[in-house]
């Protein structure tokens, strides 16, 4: 296990709240368990790869700013029944499992053959953790949701969660496009779901067979870029001229046609409009164009050195 001291030292230094229980739980849970991948990053607050496939797609582990951003939300309890909807390589139904103890309950649901399996094989020591392949909540008997969790991005509030969620009870879920989501809170009171915005956030999808790269339309770009200006104008990582400039790139993408061939189907992919529009802007994009990349690959890390976290380049909301 890495330097787990220091990172929950950081975390709480840079003003994430990290509870006792999931401090606690982490303790007992090491990250390096649910993957065979590097797990050096965790401990700098980056997310983990746990899988990938020959396709290209890939999965990860949250940072751990994320994961406390999560569970802090989630009000865990000891006895609960937790549904969690994307496995993250098992590695947050271990800490919940800790959390809500032996009298508790957590039910792992994803839509990979591959990822359950890997889950499996993971939490095969964790009695009160059921792992259980669906590609659709609507077409299984669920439990009263009191908690759940959804660990991958959604377009809306899907049809099983807003008739299952019991009175009182609520869920975490990155709800949105691809790129530009909201982490929304989302609460059952007098049989209405009301929601609470826990800011801005980057989620890959939840089947790990829609992770496999591709270059984006004009308008999934100027998305794309739109969340990037967010995210670093929180992390104070933007100038105004950079955003103003950025903020103009997406007005001129909107005006391309949405259904424009990918760049890798051309002869000549560097004459493809949208690639040429930012070929066209310069010295001043090359600088910002990894942070675009790293979010369409889905492999963003929050903003910080691997020396030291400060206010100044900590992002809360980056997965």
């Amino acid at each position: 296990m890495g330097d787990l001291n220091k990172l929950l030292k950081n975390l709480k230094d840079s003003g994430i709240n990290v509870p006792n229980s999931v401090e606690a739980a982490m303790n007992k849970v090491d990250v390096e368990d649910f993957t065979e991948h590097d797990a050096s990053g965790f401990y700098h607050d980056r997310p983990v790869v746990f899988l990938e496939t020959p396709e290209g797609g890939m999965k990860t582990i949250s940072a751990p700013h994320m994961i406390m951003t999560l569970l802090d939300n989630l009000e865990l309890d000891s006895g609960q029944h937790i549904v969690i909807y994307g496995a993250k390589g098992g590695y947050i139904s271990a800490l919940v499992a800790h959390i809500i103890g032996e009298n508790g309950k957590v039910t792992v649901f994803d839509p990979s053959d591959e990822i359950i399996a890997h889950i499996s094989h993971k939490l095969r020591g964790y009695p009160t953790v059921e792992c259980r392949k669906s590609n659709d909540l609507t077409e299984i008997t669920l439990p009263p949701l009191n908690r759940v969790l959804v660990t991958g991005q959604i377009e809306s509030i899907p049809v099983w969660l807003n008739h299952g969620l019991e009175e009182g009870g609520f869920a975490i879920a990155p709800i949105g496009s691809r790129h530009n989501q909201r982490l929304l809170k989302i609460e059952k009171q007098d049989d209405e779901l009301f929601e609470t915005d826990l800011g801005s956030v980057v989620f890959g999808p939840l089947n790990i067979a829609d992770s496999v790269i591709e270059t984006p339309s004009p308008v999934e770009m100027a998305e794309l870029i739109e969340q990037v200006i967010e995210l670093m104008n929180d992390a104070g990582l933007i100038e105004n001229e950079d955003k103003n400039r950025l903020y103009d790139l997406v007005a001129e993408l909107r005006q391309l046609p949405d259904d424009l061939p990918p760049p890798e189907e051309m002869d000549e992919p560097g004459e493809h409009p949208m690639m040429k529009l930012m070929l066209q802007k310069g010295e001043w994009f090359v600088h910002l164009w990894p942070i675009i990349q790293s979010m369409m690959e889905n492999r963003i890390a929050s903003y910080d050195s691997s020396e030291n976290f400060n206010d100044e380049n900590h992002s809360d909301f980056v997965p």
